[in-house]
């Protein structure tokens, strides 16, 4: 696998996702995917290993076939309900009177400098501004004179032995994982504008087995959460309300589900199959809106609830972006909208890459596609490492190291 070879991988709750992207002086490539259903993960978060090894290797291989390459290396994303983030805010004096690079690595340490329990790992450290001086709103420093350095940054956490499941399977289906991105992260890489991201946005991935959330203003990432409710509520509620099995309800959902009950004609029907080999029944389409229409207010509401304790709610002007494989619902958009008051909203499809677009122009391919994107900007930066190598604990060994030493 070549250094310009980039390889995105989505292990999600539904669907195991692996986009291959060749990274050149104008962008990115699209240059092969492949797709599996899975059904090793509950709520973003492994549950069977050997299941999503399986999906994962079926999804690689597809893939593979498909670019003409083999893969060796990949950037995952991580969900679920253990994720959580908080900001943090580090202040350092100037040594040299000018910021150098050494200075942003100082204040960053510092910034990162707090108590984590040891059952969690940082995802990530994602600085949000630079204040030189008392100026805030700076975003690079570099060079700029002063004697007051501060940072302010938003860290993600995840459990640990979440993160260390995905990197197993990853290894056991022979690839080494580069990096973990939150989706909600990798999501925005692929479906925002640089115009959204500088004048704030809300990013909602409205996936399988989680619903994330990301709020960007001025160019940096200010909120993240997640919300452990998806799609697959969808068909559960599908299952239950026309009494079909599960497999038949996740199809009925995605041929005839709607977010909004009025946008369906009086005089459309559905076949629902029976359980246990009883007969189809045939129903007003009407009566599936009425069962999805309350679940999706509902997840959208614990969104804005989040979105407001959050403190950003002013902050989304561009308005609200739905992404992954629910977006594609109709209705979805217009109930953000009522959800999200005063907000517009659009479904977010991947865009700024080339190549083999029409194959991945998806919602449900977006967390796939910003993985790829993210991964390029990565190697540019020469921070790619190989977690089999230097794993999770290792890294936190060696921050507590740092820490006594710090300390001493």
């Amino acid at each position: 696998m070549s250094d310009n070879i980039i390889v995105g991988l989505d292990i999600g709750t539904t669907k195991v996702c692996a986009v291959v992207g060749e990274s050149n002086p104008d962008g990115v490539d699209i240059i092969g995917m492949g797709s599996h259903p899975s059904d090793g993960l509950r709520k973003g978060v492994v549950i069977n290993i050997e299941h999503t090894v399986n999906s994962i290797k079926e999804a690689v291989e597809e893939a593979e076939t498909m670019a003409g390459c083999e893969i060796s290396a990949v950037y995952a994303g991580i969900a679920g309900g253990h994720i959580q983030s908080f900001d943090s805010h580090g202040v350092i004096a100037l040594k040299e009177k000018e910021v150098t690079k050494k200075d942003l690595d100082h204040v960053i340490e510092a910034a990162s400098a707090v108590a984590i329990p040891m059952d969690r790992e940082v995802i990530h450290t994602l600085v949000q501004e630079y204040i030189v001086d008392g100026q805030s709103g700076i975003m690079d420093p570099l060079g700029m004179s002063g004697v007051r350095l501060e940072a302010k940054v938003h860290i993600v956490t995840g459990a640990v032995t979440s993160a260390q499941n995905i990197i197993k399977c990853a290894n056991k289906s022979g690839l080494d994982v580069c990096d973990i991105i939150l989706q909600s992260l990798a999501s925005s890489e692929a479906v925002l504008t640089t115009e959204e991201r500088n004048l704030g946005v809300a990013i909602i991935d409205f996936g399988g087995g989680t619903t994330d959330m990301a709020v960007l203003s001025g160019g940096a990432i200010k909120h993240t959460s997640v919300l452990p409710l998806g799609g697959d509520n969808l068909t559960y509620d599908t299952a239950i309300g026309l009494r079909t099995p599960r497999l038949e309800a996740e199809k009925i959902k995605i041929k005839y589900g709607c977010a909004l009950t009025s946008l369906i004609g009086r005089d459309e029907t559905i076949e629902a199959p029976g359980m246990g080999g009883r007969k189809p029944r045939v129903l007003p389409r009407k009566i599936l809106g009425e069962i999805m229409e309350p679940r999706v207010g509902e997840i959208f509401s614990l969104i804005y609830r989040q979105l407001k304790d959050s403190g950003y709610k002013d902050s989304i002007t561009s308005g609200v972006v739905v992404t992954g494989g629910s977006a594609e619902l109709p209705g979805v958009t217009e109930m953000a909208e009522h959800i999200f008051k005063g907000s517009s909203a659009r479904t977010g499809y991947p865009r700024g890459i080339t190549g083999l677009v029409e194959i991945v122009n998806k919602p449900m391919y977006a967390t796939a596609v910003g993985l790829v994107l993210y991964g390029s900007k990565e190697a540019k930066n020469a921070k790619k490492f190989r977690i089999r190598d230097v794993n999770i604990f290792n890294r936190v060994i060696r921050r507590m190291k740092k820490w006594f030493k710090d300390v001493v």
